[in-house]
């Protein structure tokens, strides 16, 4: 490598990279798969930045334990990089910072599609992307600057243009899996007079995970949902998991060449749900990709114009495919044949998707774990990707910078009382959370809600107050000043009062 240094006014950093180096704006463009700077801080703060959307994401001490999971390998293989764990040291994918004592940032960014990975010590921060050619933007200023002018390039580079999906109702947190036609024919009624513009049905529709297909309990099928939604004036929404599938799937047994392998010749493992396990496909397939579009055709022919599609990762998993490509490039292959054949008038909200490999193809993106009708949980303190508003507020506000790139999805926003074990202040911070990343979503049935309930949730979707960062936790929501210092780093824990299994 070889070695140059670069100048912030009077600050000055040494940095050794493969490739050349070229002055852009207030920052630099480095080519090559790596680059080391030495930062020259006395233990700075790391910023931290998860792989998928669940990822743990936040600012930590370089002194201090690295942001992780910890102790549950299952969980770590569906909620980060596994591959670049990294065990003791603070690592990151896609995006990282520190920040000195004077609170200006160092940032390195990956600006290609990469299987790239970013670490930080007391003496340098090294960027390593899997693929080559591969560039890299490092600048050093204020930070709420820095980022969004890392933010900006992303934008340019990948030709992102936001689109809304206007207020969402779901059914996940009120059915989970036990939906049915009946029920949420129910519930679309009760809806068809509130200020939303989706009402999605989430998993417990499908004949099973992989074939997706109606199951028993919508005897009418899917298209008649979708009619039924459209006829409340509402646009049809829909969830589904299209890169996964489990072992007794259909599709899994009779396509078992499309099981992405190991080295040895056994299905990767993507990772543990629906008490079981569950694969993944090998996207460079030719016949998996037309399987994927054909598959997007057929639910966009049932009238579906909005599509949340979960557990996204595994297509960039680790494996032996058919064509030896980066494995994130491999999976954004995969989104694009899935995009073609929706189309550009259809909305995609992804969960659980790699977070710089699905720019410019997902509309929406969940930028945190579940919400979950609770604050936290303490039998899984090692696991800040788990269920639950305390972990959902915390990364969501650590990927604000992130809202020019996708509409920011922090997931559900609670109304009820009813099934809750959140207080009012808790269900306050979700609101104020949601108000600020732009994406407002529910799940409550309105026949769960009293009468002022009813009001709060109306003055929610049909408010969009202006919103304002004025600090890393500190923000502007109209005229209110909020600071969520103390909810990101509480001094105690509500789980230590609680416990939630």
């Amino acid at each position: 490598m070889s070695t140059s240094q670069i100048v912030f006014g009077a600050a000055s950093f040494e940095v050794a990279s493969h490739g050349q180096v070229s002055k852009i704006g207030a920052g630099y463009i480095f080519s090559g798969p790596e680059l080391e700077i030495l930062h020259k801080m006395n233990n700075p703060e790391f910023y931290r930045h998860g792989w998928n959307s669940w990822s743990p994401t936040g600012w930590r001490k370089i002194t201090e334990k690295p942001l992780k999971i910890y102790g549950n390998p299952l969980r770590l293989l569906t909620a980060d990089d596994s591959q670049h764990f990294h065990e003791g040291l603070h690592a990151g994918s896609g995006v990282g910072a520190l920040s000195d004592i004077n609170g200006k940032v160092l940032l390195v960014g990956a600006l290609t599609v990469g299987n790239n990975v970013i670490i930080a010590d007391e003496e340098k921060i090294t960027a390593q992307q899997g693929n080559s050619p591969s560039e890299w933007f490092v600048s050093y200023g204020e930070e709420t600057e820095v980022f969004k002018e890392y933010a900006n390039l992303l934008q340019q580079r990948f030709e992102i243009k936001i689109k809304e999906s206007g207020p969402v109702w779901s059914s996940w947190y009120t059915f989970f899996e036990d939906i049915s036609e009946k029920n949420l024919l129910d519930t679309i009624d009760e809806l068809a007079t509130f200020p939303i513009d989706v009402i999605q049905i989430d998993d417990g529709w499908e004949t099973n995970i992989g074939d997706w297909s109606a199951n028993t309990k919508f005897p009418n099928g899917m298209a008649h949902m979708a009619d039924y939604i459209r006829s409340k004036g509402k646009t049809p929404g829909i969830w589904l998991a299209p890169l996964i599938c489990l072992p007794n799937s259909k599709i899994a047994t009779e396509h078992p060449d499309w099981i992405l392998k190991d080295e040895s010749g056994t299905p990767v493992v993507a990772g543990y749900n629906w008490e079981t396990i569950y694969f993944t496909f090998d996207s460079t397939l030719q016949e998996v990709k037309q399987y994927l579009h054909s598959l997007f055709e057929e639910i966009t022919s049932w009238g579906f114009k909005y599509f949340k599609l979960d557990f996204m990762y595994a297509g960039a998993l680790p494996g032996v495919r058919s064509v030896q490509i980066d494995r994130e490039q491999a999976y954004r292959e995969a989104m694009q044949t899935i995009r073609h054949a929706v189309g550009d008038d259809s909305y995609l909200l992804g969960s659980g998707i790699p977070m710089i490999a699905s720019l410019g193809i997902f509309d929406g993106a969940r930028v945190g774990p579940d919400t979950a009708p609770y604050w936290d949980n303490t039998e899984r303190r090692e696991d800040p990707s788990g269920p639950g508003a305390w972990n959902s507020i915390c990364n969501s506000l650590n990927r604000y910078w992130m809202s020019g790139l996708y509409q920011t999805d922090p997931d559900a926003t609670f109304f009820r009382s009813r099934q809750n074990l959140l207080d009012t202040n808790s269900k306050t911070l979700l609101k104020q959370v949601a108000q600020i990343m732009g994406f407002r979503s529910f799940s409550d049935p309105i026949a769960w809600l009293s009468e002022e309930e009813i009001q709060e949730l109306i003055i929610f979707l049909n408010t969009s107050p202006k919103i304002k960062q004025k600090g890393r936790y500190l923000f502007e929501i109209d005229s209110e000043i909020i600071d969520f210092a103390d909810v990101v780093f509480p001094k105690k824990r509500i789980s230590d009062f609680i416990l939630l299994k």
